[in-house]
């Protein structure tokens, strides 16, 4: 049966009709017409996979419909045919996607042949476009790179997103697990519903329970009305627990629960509720190290540890980082109303080499830094903010110490001068606070110096502030 559609247009009937009989026992549906304005509106309607082309057309130049095919990207192969064939015409069809030229008169082996090749030529650019749509994407919902390790991520997400099976997002911090929950969110059958995040590390356990499921009025103080949950509010759509692993033993039993059986209690009330809701979990931690020493429940981790995702840290995406920081570059000079156009040679070099602890999140502030407090239209890298500039990744450490050592007075000394020993906390909190006041209240970027989670040092803050109010 005809399974190839060609279209032949060629002004003389005589022709088509040879065209025609040469092609009697070929696996082609052919369709005919004698004028350029008919051809190309069949060619923008239904265009056929294979074009036979005579350029000297009563109306319409066919090197015009083959410069539309080039310039519109239309999936036709076009074989042009020529009376006045010439090697500057044939560059020209050639330069504009002709698959070939042939100069009248023609024989029907050239006929034939030429098209069985032609045809093998579009399954082969289909089956090519397939993999570089599937293999090769620039970017893929707000993730910007082209590397293997990010073609990866984006394949599981793709095939992951329209099951209703849990995935468990891992990476360091500042690789984009939330970024990622979103893809499999949007590629989703949920994606017309809520998508709900909650990051468990910047939530009191004991607002928790109340954040996830909500609470009735009077079920503790402060709660002064009946609130939904995070559940409630993601039910037919998706629920994002971030930083799963912080949180605390006693409430993920509950979350067991909700997972197996889709049913929850609000905090003060003994009314079961069911919804209906995808669950997405991620953490930067390694959450079977967690689960060895007792701090995740191991019925927990296997009940979410369905469909793994794991983000590579940006020093592992190679020529990515460059295409991050373009993207960045351009956003925040839109937003900023500033000039910059293009990185020096000698700051993508700086770029490639520097491990980025703190990953695309650490990046995206580097480019603000830079753009804000520096003009031109190149960066360079005088422009670039420490540790890039050369400075030491652990200076706030050492500016600490230095501060230290030269005050005796100081409360954080580790060592007084009559060897009394200050507690470890002390000794971390004045190294903490020094790498937040170094970084100008940027407290991701401290992390990143001090190789910790940024939650790690919200955490800390907070215990640090509830026991100077218990002290006042």
């Amino acid at each position: 049966m005809p399974t190839t559609r060609v279209l032949i247009v060629e002004d003389s009937q005589t022709l088509s009709a040879v065209y025609g009989s040469y092609l009697a026992n070929e696996p082609y549906q052919l369709a005919f017409t004698e004028n350029g304005a008919d051809a190309l509106d069949i060619i923008k309607s239904d265009p056929p996979k294979l074009l036979i082309l005579d350029l000297n057309l009563p109306d319409v130049d066919g090197m015009t419909i083959l410069q539309y095919i080039h310039e519109h990207q239309i999936p036709t192969v076009v074989v042009v045919l020529t009376a006045h064939g010439s090697v500057d015409l044939a560059v020209d069809a050639m330069k504009y996607g002709a698959f070939d030229f042939i100069s009248k008169p023609i024989e029907a082996k050239r006929l034939q042949i030429t098209l069985r090749n032609a045809s093998k030529n579009h399954e082969l650019k289909q089956i090519v476009d397939v993999f570089k749509e599937k293999y090769e994407r620039d970017k893929y919902h707000g993730f910007i790179g082209s590397s293997p390790e990010m073609q990866s991520v984006y394949h599981i997400i793709e095939n992951a997103a329209p099951s209703q099976a849990t995935v468990f997002v891992t990476g360091e911090s500042g690789t984009g697990k939330e970024l990622c929950a979103e893809a499999l969110h949007k590629q989703s059958p949920r994606s017309h519903n809520k998508f709900v995040a909650l990051n468990c590390a910047a939530i009191p356990n004991e607002l928790m329970e109340s954040e996830i499921f909500g609470h009735v009025k009077g079920a503790f103080t402060g709660a002064l009305k009946d609130r939904e949950g995070a559940a409630t509010l993601a039910n037919e759509g998706t629920l994002f627990l971030d930083e799963l692993c912080e949180m605390n033993i006693e409430l993920q039993s509950k979350i067991l629960r909700f997972v197996q059986t889709g049913t929850f209690q609000k905090v003060g009330s003994s009314k079961l509720e069911k919804v209906n809701v995808r669950f997405i979990c991620a953490t930067n931690k390694a959450p079977l190290k967690e689960v060895e020493e007792g701090r995740f429940r191991e019925d927990l981790y296997y009940r979410l540890h369905v469909i793994p995702i794991h983000l590579p840290a940006l020093k592992e995406r190679g020529a990515d980082i460059l295409k991050i920081a373009t993207s960045f570059l351009s956003n925040i000079c839109n937003e900023e109303r500033k000039a910059f156009k293009q990185f020096s040679k000698a700051v993508e070099k700086i770029f490639l080499n520097y491990s980025w602890p703190g990953n695309v999140r650490e990046l995206e502030n580097v480019i603000r830094n830079l753009v804000v407090l520096n003009n031109g239209e190149e960066v360079l890298p005088s422009m670039l903010p420490p540790p890039l500039n050369g400075q030491d990744v652990n200076l706030a450490t050492k500016l600490f110490v230095s501060e230290v050592n030269s005050d005796p007075t100081n409360s954080n000394v580790a060592v007084a001068q009559n060897n009394d020993i200050t507690p470890l906390w002390l000794v971390e909190k004045g190294v903490i606070e020094e790498a937040v006041r170094f970084c100008e209240g940027n407290i991701p970027k401290a992390a990143a110096l001090l190789e910790v989670s940024p939650s790690t040092i919200y955490r800390k803050k907070q215990a640090w502030d509830e026991l100077d109010a218990k002290i006042l």
